[in-house]
C-alpha cells in the first residue's frame, strides 16, 4: 500500500518545504488546511498548498492521477518523493507535536490496514454526498 513516486517538477523546494495537495472545491479540506496551518507554526515557511481544482494536466505531469488526488490526499516531500493517503498524514502528522504519536500509531501493521478503510470509507461517502463522485 505505500504509494511512492520520484516526481521532477518545476515546483520550488526548500530543504523542509512540503506541498500539499489538497481539494479545493471541499468545504471539509478548506478547513483541515486552516486547522493544519494554525498547529504547524512552520506551516507558512515550509507549506506549499496546491489546490487540484481544474488541474488535471499539471497533476499528470507529476506523475499524480487527478482522480486519485480527488480520493486521496498527496504530498510532495521536498526531495521529489510523492506519498499518498496515510504515508501522507503521516508526515503531515509529524510536523505537529500533539499528533506525532497519531501518525506513528496509524503506520502500525495491525492498524493501518484499519485506518486505510476508514480512511477511503469516509473520503467516498464525502464525494458522495457532494455529487461528485
Amino acid at each position: 500500500m505505500n504509494r511512492v513516486t520520484e516526481v521532477k517538477s518545476t515546483m520550488p523546494a526548500s530543504d523542509n518545504q512540503i506541498t500539499v495537495f489538497y481539494d479545493g472545491a471541499c468545504p471539509r479540506c478548506i478547513r483541515d488546511r486552516a486547522h493544519y496551518e494554525h498547529l504547524d507554526s512552520e506551516a507558512d515557511n515550509q507549506v506549499v498548498w496546491f489546490d487540484i481544482t481544474g488541474q488535471e494536466q499539471a497533476l499528470l505531469k507529476l506523475g499524480i492521477d487527478p482522480h486519485k488526488a480527488l480520493t486521496e490526499l498527496h504530498i510532495r516531500t521536498a526531495d521529489g518523493r510523492i506519498l499518498s493517503e496515510l504515508d501522507a498524514y503521516r508526515v503531515l502528522m509529524a510536523r505537529i507535536p500533539r499528533y506525532r504519536l497519531l501518525g506513528r500509531l496509524i503506520g502500525w501493521p495491525l492498524i493501518r490496514p484499519l485506518a486505510s478503510r476508514l480512511y477511503r470509507w469516509l473520503v467516498n461517502r464525502r464525494l458522495r454526498k457532494a455529487g461528485r463522485l
